[in-house]
Protein backbone atom coordinates (compact mmCIF):
# COMPACT_ATOMS: atom_id res chain seq x y z
CA UNK A 1 0.00 0.00 0.00
CA UNK A 2 1.37 3.50 -0.91
CA UNK A 3 2.20 5.98 1.76
CA UNK A 4 -0.79 8.17 0.30
CA UNK A 5 -3.52 5.43 0.39
CA UNK A 6 -2.44 4.30 4.23
CA UNK A 7 -2.51 8.55 4.99
CA UNK A 8 -6.02 8.53 3.25
CA UNK A 9 -6.93 5.43 5.77
CA UNK A 10 -5.45 7.40 8.72
CA UNK A 11 -7.36 10.12 7.88
CA UNK A 12 -10.86 8.93 7.06
CA UNK A 13 -10.91 6.61 10.63
CA UNK A 14 -9.80 10.23 11.93
CA UNK A 15 -12.99 11.51 10.87
CA UNK A 16 -15.23 9.05 11.69
CA UNK A 17 -13.74 8.35 15.23
CA UNK A 18 -12.36 11.08 16.37
CA UNK A 19 -9.05 9.52 17.17
CA UNK A 20 -6.79 6.73 16.45
CA UNK A 21 -4.06 4.85 18.09
CA UNK A 22 -0.67 3.52 16.94
CA UNK A 23 -1.27 -0.03 18.01
CA UNK A 24 -4.40 -0.29 16.12
CA UNK A 25 -3.10 0.92 12.56
CA UNK A 26 -0.12 -1.12 13.11
CA UNK A 27 -2.75 -4.40 12.78
CA UNK A 28 -5.00 -2.79 10.42
CA UNK A 29 -2.73 -1.24 7.67
CA UNK A 30 -0.52 -4.24 8.82
CA UNK A 31 3.01 -2.02 8.41
CA UNK A 32 5.57 -1.12 11.62
CA UNK A 33 5.04 0.95 14.08
CA UNK A 34 8.04 3.08 12.66
CA UNK A 35 5.66 3.67 9.08
CA UNK A 36 2.70 4.76 11.29
CA UNK A 37 4.66 7.19 13.27
CA UNK A 38 5.93 8.65 10.01
CA UNK A 39 2.68 9.06 8.27
CA UNK A 40 1.31 10.75 11.75
CA UNK A 41 3.99 13.13 11.09
CA UNK A 42 3.47 13.74 8.17
CA UNK A 43 -0.05 14.19 8.54
CA UNK A 44 0.60 16.67 11.55
CA UNK A 45 2.75 18.98 9.86
CA UNK A 46 0.19 19.16 7.18
CA UNK A 47 -2.77 20.02 9.94
CA UNK A 48 -4.26 17.09 9.20
CA UNK A 49 -4.23 15.75 12.83
CA UNK A 50 -2.56 16.75 15.85
CA UNK A 51 -0.06 14.07 17.36
CA UNK A 52 -1.10 12.77 20.97
CA UNK A 53 1.01 10.07 23.01
CA UNK A 54 0.40 6.59 21.51
CA UNK A 55 -1.94 7.98 18.49
CA UNK A 56 -3.33 11.08 16.63
CA UNK A 57 -6.61 13.17 17.13
CA UNK A 58 -8.88 15.71 15.22
CA UNK A 59 -6.97 19.22 15.01
CA UNK A 60 -10.47 20.76 14.66
CA UNK A 61 -12.83 21.28 17.60
CA UNK A 62 -16.26 20.28 16.16
CA UNK A 63 -19.66 20.91 16.10
CA UNK A 64 -20.73 18.34 14.42
CA UNK A 65 -23.34 16.46 16.68
CA UNK A 66 -23.63 12.27 15.18
CA UNK A 67 -27.27 10.86 15.46
CA UNK A 68 -27.33 8.32 18.54
CA UNK A 69 -28.02 5.24 16.42
CA UNK A 70 -24.61 6.50 14.51
CA UNK A 71 -22.68 6.98 18.20
CA UNK A 72 -24.04 3.18 18.97
CA UNK A 73 -21.73 1.22 16.83
CA UNK A 74 -19.04 3.36 18.07
CA UNK A 75 -16.13 1.09 20.69
CA UNK A 76 -19.35 -0.90 22.17
CA UNK A 77 -17.20 -3.38 23.93
CA UNK A 78 -15.60 -0.34 25.52
CA UNK A 79 -18.79 1.35 26.39
CA UNK A 80 -20.01 -1.88 27.62
CA UNK A 81 -17.54 -2.35 30.35
CA UNK A 82 -18.02 0.87 31.06
CA UNK A 83 -21.34 0.76 31.74
CA UNK A 84 -21.07 -2.60 33.96
CA UNK A 85 -18.14 -1.01 35.66
CA UNK A 86 -20.59 1.96 36.71
CA UNK A 87 -23.29 -0.02 37.76
CA UNK A 88 -20.94 -0.92 40.63
CA UNK A 89 -20.75 2.83 42.07
CA UNK A 90 -25.02 2.52 42.34
CA UNK A 91 -26.36 1.69 45.99
CA UNK A 92 -30.13 0.59 46.39
CA UNK A 93 -32.10 3.27 47.78
CA UNK A 94 -30.00 5.60 46.52
CA UNK A 95 -31.65 8.67 43.79
CA UNK A 96 -29.26 8.83 40.62
CA UNK A 97 -29.81 11.47 37.27
CA UNK A 98 -28.04 9.59 34.02
CA UNK A 99 -27.33 12.34 31.19
CA UNK A 100 -27.97 11.47 27.22
CA UNK A 101 -25.20 9.53 25.61
CA UNK A 102 -24.59 5.90 24.51
CA UNK A 103 -22.62 4.66 27.57
CA UNK A 104 -25.44 6.11 29.96
CA UNK A 105 -27.92 3.75 28.16
CA UNK A 106 -25.42 1.33 28.28
CA UNK A 107 -25.99 1.74 32.49
CA UNK A 108 -29.54 2.08 32.36
CA UNK A 109 -29.80 -1.60 30.75
CA UNK A 110 -27.65 -2.73 33.75
CA UNK A 111 -29.64 -0.84 36.10
CA UNK A 112 -32.79 -3.20 34.10
CA UNK A 113 -30.65 -6.40 34.28
CA UNK A 114 -29.19 -5.54 38.36
CA UNK A 115 -32.70 -5.67 40.43
CA UNK A 116 -30.59 -5.27 43.30
CA UNK A 117 -30.03 -2.11 43.08
CA UNK A 118 -33.50 -1.32 43.80
CA UNK A 119 -35.44 0.41 44.96
CA UNK A 120 -33.52 3.11 42.69
CA UNK A 121 -34.87 6.72 41.41
CA UNK A 122 -33.50 7.75 38.25
CA UNK A 123 -33.95 11.60 36.58
CA UNK A 124 -32.83 11.40 33.10
CA UNK A 125 -33.30 14.02 30.18
CA UNK A 126 -32.41 11.10 28.05
CA UNK A 127 -35.65 9.51 25.71
CA UNK A 128 -33.71 6.10 25.10
CA UNK A 129 -32.51 5.86 28.79
CA UNK A 130 -36.47 6.60 30.11
CA UNK A 131 -37.49 3.69 27.39
CA UNK A 132 -34.92 1.16 28.76
CA UNK A 133 -35.49 1.40 32.10
CA UNK A 134 -39.67 1.88 32.06
CA UNK A 135 -39.09 -1.61 29.99
CA UNK A 136 -38.36 -2.66 33.46
CA UNK A 137 -42.18 -2.55 34.54
CA UNK A 138 -40.74 -2.51 38.17
CA UNK A 139 -42.43 0.12 40.96
CA UNK A 140 -39.46 0.09 42.72
CA UNK A 141 -37.72 1.85 39.85
CA UNK A 142 -38.60 5.54 39.76
CA UNK A 143 -38.16 7.27 36.37
CA UNK A 144 -38.15 10.73 36.06
CA UNK A 145 -37.97 12.34 32.60
CA UNK A 146 -36.73 15.99 31.72
CA UNK A 147 -39.10 17.59 29.31
CA UNK A 148 -37.29 19.59 27.16
CA UNK A 149 -36.78 20.13 23.04
CA UNK A 150 -34.89 16.93 21.46
CA UNK A 151 -31.59 16.68 20.22
CA UNK A 152 -29.99 14.76 17.17
CA UNK A 153 -28.46 12.58 20.31
CA UNK A 154 -32.11 11.88 21.95
CA UNK A 155 -31.59 14.15 24.60
CA UNK A 156 -34.05 16.58 26.10
CA UNK A 157 -32.19 20.50 26.48
CA UNK A 158 -32.87 23.83 26.89
CA UNK A 159 -34.92 25.68 29.41
CA UNK A 160 -37.55 23.26 30.20
CA UNK A 161 -35.22 20.43 30.65
CA UNK A 162 -33.46 22.80 32.82
CA UNK A 163 -36.20 24.14 34.62
CA UNK A 164 -37.26 20.29 35.52
CA UNK A 165 -33.90 19.54 37.29
CA UNK A 166 -33.94 23.09 39.77
CA UNK A 167 -34.35 22.13 43.19
CA UNK A 168 -33.59 18.43 42.56
CA UNK A 169 -31.20 16.56 44.45
CA UNK A 170 -29.49 13.36 43.61
CA UNK A 171 -27.09 11.02 45.47
CA UNK A 172 -24.65 10.95 41.81
CA UNK A 173 -25.17 12.07 38.62
CA UNK A 174 -23.88 10.01 35.92
CA UNK A 175 -22.77 11.50 32.87
CA UNK A 176 -21.66 11.23 29.00
CA UNK A 177 -19.21 13.49 27.26
CA UNK A 178 -18.15 13.96 23.28
CA UNK A 179 -14.79 15.00 24.51
CA UNK A 180 -12.26 14.69 27.57
CA UNK A 181 -9.43 17.19 28.10
CA UNK A 182 -7.33 17.53 31.08
CA UNK A 183 -6.59 21.13 29.85
CA UNK A 184 -10.31 22.43 28.55
CA UNK A 185 -12.52 19.78 30.05
CA UNK A 186 -16.18 17.91 29.10
CA UNK A 187 -17.31 19.17 26.01
CA UNK A 188 -20.02 18.70 23.84
CA UNK A 189 -20.90 19.98 20.04
CA UNK A 190 -24.39 20.79 21.26
CA UNK A 191 -24.76 24.42 22.94
CA UNK A 192 -28.04 23.42 24.59
CA UNK A 193 -27.01 20.21 26.07
CA UNK A 194 -24.05 21.71 27.27
CA UNK A 195 -26.37 24.10 29.57
CA UNK A 196 -28.49 21.09 30.64
CA UNK A 197 -25.56 18.75 31.59
CA UNK A 198 -24.43 21.21 33.77
CA UNK A 199 -27.76 21.71 35.88
CA UNK A 200 -27.00 17.78 35.72
CA UNK A 201 -24.16 18.01 37.77
CA UNK A 202 -25.21 20.88 39.87
CA UNK A 203 -28.15 18.03 41.25
CA UNK A 204 -25.83 15.63 42.34
CA UNK A 205 -23.82 15.23 45.52
CA UNK A 206 -20.98 13.41 43.03
CA UNK A 207 -20.56 13.58 39.44
CA UNK A 208 -19.58 10.61 37.57
CA UNK A 209 -18.21 10.36 34.00
CA UNK A 210 -18.01 7.61 31.32
CA UNK A 211 -15.97 8.29 28.84
CA UNK A 212 -14.10 5.18 26.58
CA UNK A 213 -10.33 6.24 25.66
CA UNK A 214 -11.35 7.65 22.24
CA UNK A 215 -13.23 10.74 23.79
CA UNK A 216 -9.46 11.56 25.36
CA UNK A 217 -7.95 14.95 23.88
CA UNK A 218 -11.16 15.46 22.00
CA UNK A 219 -12.86 18.95 21.75
CA UNK A 220 -16.46 19.64 21.37
CA UNK A 221 -17.69 23.36 20.60
CA UNK A 222 -19.16 23.93 23.99
CA UNK A 223 -17.89 23.12 27.51
CA UNK A 224 -19.81 22.40 30.33
CA UNK A 225 -17.58 21.28 33.13
CA UNK A 226 -14.18 21.11 34.23
CA UNK A 227 -12.30 18.41 35.94
CA UNK A 228 -12.95 19.87 39.13
CA UNK A 229 -16.53 19.34 38.57
CA UNK A 230 -15.79 15.74 38.02
CA UNK A 231 -15.34 13.14 41.43
CA UNK A 232 -15.11 10.11 39.52
CA UNK A 233 -13.85 9.03 36.00
CA UNK A 234 -15.09 5.60 34.18
CA UNK A 235 -13.25 4.86 31.35
CA UNK A 236 -11.99 1.65 29.75
CA UNK A 237 -8.36 0.26 29.09
CA UNK A 238 -7.76 1.80 26.12
CA UNK A 239 -6.78 5.19 27.63
CA UNK A 240 -3.18 5.15 27.79
CA UNK A 241 -1.05 5.34 30.24
CA UNK A 242 0.68 8.44 30.63
CA UNK A 243 -3.51 9.61 30.59
CA UNK A 244 -4.43 7.84 33.48
CA UNK A 245 -1.67 9.57 35.49
CA UNK A 246 -2.95 12.73 34.42
CA UNK A 247 -6.40 12.06 35.66
CA UNK A 248 -5.52 10.52 38.90
CA UNK A 249 -3.89 14.15 39.72
CA UNK A 250 -7.39 16.03 38.39
CA UNK A 251 -10.29 13.49 39.91
CA UNK A 252 -11.06 11.74 43.45
CA UNK A 253 -11.54 8.26 42.12
CA UNK A 254 -10.28 7.00 38.44
CA UNK A 255 -11.69 3.70 37.18
CA UNK A 256 -10.49 1.50 34.53
CA UNK A 257 -12.81 -1.20 33.33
Amino acid sequence: MLASQRQERILAEVRDQGAVRIADLTRELEVSDMTVRRDLMELADQGLVRKVHGGAVSPHTTAHEPGFAAKSGREAGEKRVIAEAAARLIAPSSSIALSAGTTTHLLAAQIVASPDLRPLTVVTNSLPVAETLYRANDPRLEVILTGGSRTPSDALVGPLAEAALVGLRVDQTFLGAHGVDPDVGLTTPNLDEAATNRALIHCAGRTVVLADHTKWHTTGLRVFATFADVDVLVTDSGLPTDARTRVDDLVEQLVVA
